[in-house]
């Protein structure tokens, strides 16, 4: 028996298993977690890399967009199922007649159902990103308790349930096999029947663009060697803190770095999710609002302000879940298989804009120099670009107001030399640079208590950089205080000299 009407994603999986392994609830939101990077790297990996532009999968999920890689969200259509949608009303003021009160509200839930149908994205000139599709689930709805995912590709079907028991124990469920996937989508859409019926058939339309095959043997090799680079090192190797891989030949980790200990980072690990989480969801239901073409101009520039907080704080706790991972030598493991070459150029056209909005904010003023030839560098494509842009923004909360950051990027031998040096508002050259304070918060984080602001601290920054093939430095000048610099090694047909301009 069910204990729904429908059946939840989970009494479809079990009803497939014939047996499950019993384990505890912290050990199913791990599997859950290792899961989902797997099936990330799975989807980079197999997804055409010539067309990134062009659709090539669906993505079901709830309670929010799990993928937050561009070539994901570019070519993968997101439905995000909430049991708690967004209420449109909820903007409205609270004083307002009766009248004018039922008018605008039905021309609110209007829109949020305009903004919301599949047909927006999937026909004519109005295309929405893929994340920005919201399908509610009713209260009652035990789906409503259950994260799930559900892939759709030309080259696998995929689900992958984390579900709660009434006593609140958890479990982790997923299968590759065609027949329970597609009986988890009936599940779901029998979910839309009962709540949108005017959308069952674009989206049934959606998912059967897919048609189910049984998957191919070397796409189940793949998922199951990402799982073993995601999985943590077994428990004598937590207790001595050592991993079994080898850093890169040309970095160093500083001895002061101290092992955190598991409920350390584990803590992290959950605030980061948790956070991320509902930041996320936020930033849908904006990007859905922007989507609108009779919002006045002061409240679409609100609107964007807050998807750009969201995302800033995205990336943060993305940021910091990393660096959890790589405390238990996990991250580590897979990292030197992960480093390919890459345009360092792509990356600082994406950042710079990010970082002079950074500066800008705290009335800093950047002066970035580049050479005149950017050489390809080997590093992680995935995590560069979000590892030097969270450095500059700790950077930029160290510094007064008034001051100057320059951006030096240099070749040094067979690596590229990248160097933040800031340059205070203070004309006396004999006056020393008084530091900020800050405080220790466990074993991964710092506190600055003059700005409220928590980040890294330099041991697992220095750690982030290490994954990515790079290689951090930080040095203190009497004058200009911290002085940062960070190495990436360069390709090896590319190992020349440029010149800044």
């Amino acid at each position: 028996m069910y204990e729904w009407i429908l059946p939840s994603l989970r009494e479809v999986l079990i009803e497939s298993q014939s047996s499950m392994a019993e384990c505890s609830s912290a050990k199913a939101e791990q599997q859950w977690r290792i899961s989902l990077a797997a099936t990330e790297h799975l989807l980079l990996n197999t997804l055409a890399t010539t067309t990134p532009d062009i659709t090539q999968g669906l993505v079901l999920t709830a309670p929010a967009p799990l993928f937050s890689q561009p070539k994901l969200t570019q070519s993968l259509q997101t439905v995000t199922f909430s049991a708690k949608p967004f209420n449109p009303l909820a903007l409205m003021p609270f004083h307002f007649s009766q009248t004018m009160g039922q008018s605008a509200g039905k021309e609110a839930i209007s829109a949020l159902v305009d903004a919301t149908k599949i047909t927006d994205y999937c026909h004519g000139d109005n295309q929405v990103t893929p994340e920005e599709s919201i399908l509610p689930l009713l209260p009652a709805d035990p789906l409503g308790a259950e994260q799930f995912c559900l892939v759709f590709t030309e080259k696998f079907r995929l689900v992958l349930v984390l579900s709660a028991h009434s006593s609140g124990k958890k479990e982790f469920l997923f299968s590759f096999e065609p027949e329970v996937v597609q009986q988890a989508w009936q599940a779901l859409g029998a979910r839309v029947i009962l709540t949108n019926p005017e959308l069952f058939a674009d989206l049934d339309a959606l998912v059967q663009k897919y048609p189910p095959a049984a998957p191919n043997y070397q796409t189940i090799i793949q998922f199951s060697q990402f799982l073993l680079q995601e999985l943590a090192e077994p428990e004598t190797d937590k207790l001595t803190h050592t991993c079994p891989i080898s850093p890169p030949l040309h970095l160093h980790v500083s001895p002061s770095a101290k092992p955190s200990s598991r409920s350390d980072v584990e803590l992290l690990q959950a605030f980061a999710h948790e956070v991320r989480t509902p930041l996320a969801t936020i930033r849908t239901l904006t990007r859905l609002l922007l989507k609108r073409r009779d919002l006045p101009t002061t409240v679409i520039n609100r609107l964007e302000v807050i998807d750009h907080e969201c995302t800033e704080q995205i990336d943060r706790m993305e940021l910091l879940f990393k660096a959890a991972e790589l405390e238990t030598c996990t991250a580590a493991k897979s990292a030197g298989t992960q480093l390919t070459p890459m345009s360092l150029d792509q990356v600082l056209q994406q950042s710079i804009p990010r970082w002079q909005q950074a500066a800008n904010r705290r009335n800093l003023t950047l002066d970035v120099a580049l050479p005149q030839q950017l050489p390809t560098v080997v590093s992680n494509p995935a995590m560069l670009d979000r590892v030097l842009t969270g450095l500059m923004e700790n950077f930029t909360r160290s510094l007064p107001p008034g001051s100057s950051i320059q951006v030096q990027v240099i070749p040094a031998g067979d690596q590229l030399k990248l160097q933040l040096s800031p340059h205070l508002d203070c004309h006396d050259t004999t006056r020393t640079v008084t530091l900020p304070i800050r405080k220790s918060l466990g074993q991964l984080l710092m506190f600055q208590p003059e700005t409220g602001t928590i980040s890294l601290n330099i041991a697992a920054t220095k750690h982030l950089f290490q994954a990515i093939g790079g290689k951090l430095i930080v040095r203190q000048s009497p004058q200009y205080g911290e002085v940062l610099t960070i190495f990436l090694p360069l390709e090896v047909s590319n190992k020349q000299k440029v010149g800044v301009h």
